[in-house]
């Protein structure tokens, strides 16, 4: 009696030992598929450092105008989404105007050559844009004559209380408008920056666009800014 009692007590504690034994490799496995797809996609975010190369239309409305852009163009990842915004910011890949992706990550991580461009849409606060501003404004806060720059430009100084510490203007003529004008860095801080230049523009209903761009492109301006004002236009609608 004592031994079947025994072996029947032993059958229970074993089949219970047996349970918790199967339970602990079941939460292993679980925990190991888990870590395999968490290390798939937390190495897949590390890669991308916070670019993405989904190609996914999001619609940023900005008062009148809606603005359709690829998420891969759009800088900040919480920015990715269908939304009312009083800012989108967006980078692209000078000359191809397009956005990241896995052929143009060295481009973008500024392995090669500088050549993304940073735009920014806000609503428009002045009544002029930079080229309008020229002889109103900075015709008087500038330092006369000024020297030859790369395409035609003409770089000037700031005057020292004018506000615009270690900046040059550069300005280019344009018949029948206003002139080209752009703001760049100048000594070690424009060495420092990947887009040291700056020129905004305005564009839709009420919106005013700034870009910035490598120093590099400031001797191609023409083409530059014309390339600008296609890809607005092609992902610019305004009229809801």
């Amino acid at each position: 009696m004592r031994e079947a009692a025994a072996a029947e007590e032993f059958e229970v504690v074993d089949s219970t030992l047996m349970k918790r034994v199967f339970y602990v490799f079941a939460a292993l496995a679980l925990l190991s598929v888990a870590i395999s797809l968490g290390g798939k996609w937390l190495g897949r975010s590390i890669a991308m450092a916070g670019y993405t190369d989904d190609t996914t239309v999001r619609q940023v409305v900005m008062g009148n105008n809606v603005i359709s852009v690829p998420a891969n163009f759009i800088r900040f990842d919480q920015a990715r989404r269908d939304r009312n915004a009083s800012r989108l910011d967006l980078y692209l890949r000078y000359p191809e105007m397009d956005g990241y992706s896995t052929a143009a990550r060295d481009d973008f991580n500024h392995a090669t050559t500088r050549k993304i461009i940073f735009l920014s849409f806000e609503p428009r606060m002045m009544s002029r844009d930079m080229s309008g501003r020229f002889a109103p404004i900075y015709s008087a806060l500038i330092v006369k004559p000024g020297t030859p720059g790369p395409g035609g430009t003409t770089l000037y100084g700031f005057a020292e209380k004018s506000g615009y510490l270690n900046e040059v203007l550069a300005v280019a003529d344009r018949p029948g408008k206003d002139p080209f004008v752009a703001r760049c860095l100048s000594g070690p801080s424009a060495e420092e920056s990947l887009a040291p230049c700056e020129r905004d523009i305005q564009v839709g209903d009420d919106l005013s666009l700034t870009y910035r761009f490598p120093r590099e492109l400031l001797g191609n301006w023409q083409v530059l800014d014309a390339a600008i004002a296609t890809k607005v236009a092609g992902i610019l609608k305004t009229g809801r």
